[in-house]
């Protein structure tokens, strides 16, 4: 297939979208009007249901023209254009008024390309499409009370039954649990092998009998994550996803293209940054900005193309990504931290007391969810850790 230029997709892409929502209006101070929300987690207390109907809508509509999957194969669904096309949309879409695609970003960013990898004809030719366009939305069951950065210390079971399996357990932080149709679930089926190994992973289908969801509340007011209880789950053999006893390999897939997705779509984008400079410029009283606080911003302004062109250098070629992404991960929870410090700071007590005034108060959801974002994805200290071992080749530490 001939590959359109960067310049003619941006124009197909630009024509698209403007067929179905409105450009995001240009504001000369950018201060005062809209929402003043400040986040960069989907976690909607109210409407979320709603906003999933309008984020099916754009799905179904990008994939009528041809944009649903730009950087897919073509067997299912996908254009087979490159990693940069993909960047273009997404760069496209910045412009637009468009819905909050964070609901989707395990079922597009890290299920998909894991599917690829490691699913069935059938599990792809199924699922693939429908996850592309929002029909099916799908969560991650991996973490548990007792196995966090160590996850291969779950003791979820799996147990054979017939031509199927019966799992029995209890999962936690898992984002989306309570809209999603499906589970990527990892599970011991082999007790007696080493903890790496006696592991599987299947789909499990969220509205089985047995299945128990339960939201979890969050500093923010929020509820994006769940506790998920399986009690003698039934998933068919068919719902497996890879070899019994080798699921360990498609977790570091998922967790892997995870990152990825983490350190190239959430949070650290031009809207945000251009907030934070809005919000210092009117919290000086003259309007000039003390030397501290511009330098501080110029390093978040130079820290937020340094890690998009980095994710980028790491993603050229496609594939699967390597361990090198947990840097990508790491470099923007760094810069949302830097991002909430000078918030802060510009605040003072406007940061923690609510006075009315627009655009003040809303920065405290940023930093009430900056945990929860250290976490997800793997905590830090274990990505610096993996970063150390498996691409600086350092001694490994102590076990």
């Amino acid at each position: 297939m001939t590959q359109p230029s960067e310049d003619d997709f941006r124009a197909e892409v630009e024509a698209a979208l403007t067929r179905f929502a409105p450009r995001r209006t240009e504001r000369e101070s950018g201060w005062g009007e809209g929402e003043d929300r400040v986040s960069v987690v989907a976690e909607r207390s109210e409407g979320e249901a709603e906003e999933l109907e309008r984020l099916r809508a754009y799905r179904a509509f990008l994939a009528e023209e041809g944009l649903a999957w730009v950087d897919g194969p073509a067997d299912h669904g996908g254009r087979g254009l490159s990693g940069r096309h993909a960047e273009v949309l997404r760069e496209v879409e910045a412009g637009f008024q468009l819905p909050d695609d964070g609901y989707l970003r395990f079922s597009v960013s890290t299920l998909c390309p894991t599917l690829l990898a490691h699913g069935t004809e059938e599990q792809q030719r199924d699922l693939l499409p429908r996850l592309r366009t929002a029909e099916v939305l799908a969560c991650q069951l991996y973490s548990e009370p007792g196995a966090g950065s160590d996850l291969a210390g779950l003791s979820t079971r799996a147990v054979r039954d017939g031509e199927g399996w019966r799992l029995t357990g209890q999962k936690v932080w898992s984002s989306g649990a309570h809209f999603s149709d499906i589970g990527l679930c990892i599970a011991r089926t082999d007790p007696d092998r080493p903890k790496h190994a006696g592991l599987t992973t299947f789909l499990v289908d969220l509205r089985s009998p047995g299945v128990e969801v339960r939201p979890i509340r969050q500093l923010t007011g929020g509820a994006s994550f769940d506790e998920v209880f399986l009690t003698d789950v039934h998933v068919p053999d068919s719902a497996r996803v890879g070899e019994v006893d080798g699921g360990w390999s498609v977790v570091v897939t998922s967790l892997l293209n995870e990152r990825s997705a983490i350190g190239r779509e959430v949070g650290v984008d031009e809207a945000l940054v251009d907030r934070l400079v809005d919000l210092a410029r009117h919290r000086c009283a003259d309007g000039t900005l003390d030397e501290r606080t511009r330098d501080r911003l110029a390093d978040v302004v130079v820290g937020t193309w340094a890690a998009r062109l980095t994710t980028s250098r790491y993603l050229e070629g496609g594939g699967t990504p390597g361990p090198e992404l947990a840097l990508t991960k790491l470099l923007t929870t760094d810069l949302l931290a830097e991002i909430s410090d000078l918030a802060a700071d510009v605040l003072g007590a406007a940061h923690v007391a609510d006075s009315g005034e627009w655009g003040t108060y809303a920065w405290s959801e940023l930093t009430l969810g900056l945990p929860g974002l250290r976490v997800g994805g793997g905590t830090d200290e274990i990505l610096k850790n993996a970063v150390g071992e498996r691409v600086l080749h350092l001694p490994k530490d102590a076990r």
